[in-house]
């Protein structure tokens, strides 16, 4: 299952981090193929539902998310269902000695017809992984 994983370091509070961040949501800001995302249920813990629209090659997807794991300041899980693809997203938390460092760990499970692009993913996720990663530094910088 191919997957991608990035770190983010910045000089800002792992409190503000975290807030900011476990509101997926913000998505829409540092997420650069992120059209729109929605809270559908919940209050953002385990169980919490968003929908994900986003554009990747030409093409608008919607991704139905579920929080499965919620650990304040600690750990934010999420697995998604694109139809023809699970996601599962992982961010972990740390507190640095100036700020706070940020892992995102992203896995792809394509499955049925979509199974066949699977020696293609690689690369474009590892494109893709580039540029979130510069935009949530960014974002997060910024705070």
């Amino acid at each position: 299952m191919p997957s991608v994983e990035r770190t983010v370091t910045v000089d800002q509070p792992l409190e503000k981090v975290w807030t900011y961040l476990s509101d997926f949501t913000t998505t829409e800001e540092w997420d650069p193929p992120t059209v729109s995302t929605v809270r559908t249920s919940g209050d953002g813990g385990v169980g919490t539902t968003y929908t994900n629209v986003s554009k990747l090659l030409g093409h608008e997807t919607e991704v139905r998310y579920v929080v499965t794991e919620h650990i304040v300041n600690e750990r934010l899980q999420l697995a998604g269902d694109a139809g023809s693809l699970d996601l599962l997203d992982t961010m972990t938390f740390a507190r640095t000695a100036t700020g706070t460092s940020v892992t995102y760990h992203a896995e792809f499970s394509p499955h049925g017809a979509a199974k066949l692009a699977e020696p293609l993913l690689p690369v474009a996720l590892k494109v893709l992984a580039d540029k979130v990663a510069a935009s949530m530094q960014e974002r997060l910088a910024a705070l």
